[in-house]
């Protein structure tokens, strides 16, 4: 097997299996919007907007959605510079064992899709309403 498809594979295998325990500057983050570059804004569960980049093996390997979410790492406070913070160290591809963690932040709860407030004042599968019942 040539070394790039190795290369890709491992990667996305890793994407797969969440790690045991997180490390002290770690934390699961939403990605918010791509930014370019391989820079991504990602809101952490307390709600902060950082800005981070991928990580070097992931670039041209693994897809990042918005709205998807991503295992950050800070770097250290020398570091970091004005506005990038951290790396994205993995991705997580399979959602559901990832939220099996114990470490899966409260805050990130499951969205169906089905559940918006909006659904009331949608018209989406409705028929328009007929003229006879704006004469009574």
């Amino acid at each position: 097997m040539a070394r790039a498809k190795r290369n890709i594979l491992a990667a996305a295998q890793e994407s797969t299996t969440p790690p045991d325990a997180l490390q002290p500057n770690q934390a699961l983050a939403r990605v918010v919007k791509a930014e370019g570059n391989n820079l991504y804004t990602c809101q952490l569960p307390n709600k902060k907007e950082i800005l981070v980049e991928l990580a070097q093996r992931f670039r041209n390997t693994v897809w990042v959605k918005r709205g998807g979410y991503v295992l950050t790492e800070r770097f250290p406070e020398e570091q970091q510079t004005s506005r990038l913070v951290g790396e994205i160290v993995n991705v997580v591809g399979d959602e559901k064992t990832w939220r099996k963690q114990p470490y899966w932040p409260k805050e990130f709860v499951k969205n169906s899709g089905l559940d918006d407030e909006d659904d009331e004042d949608s018209t989406v599968g409705k028929l328009p309403p007929s003229d006879s019942e704006d004469e009574q």
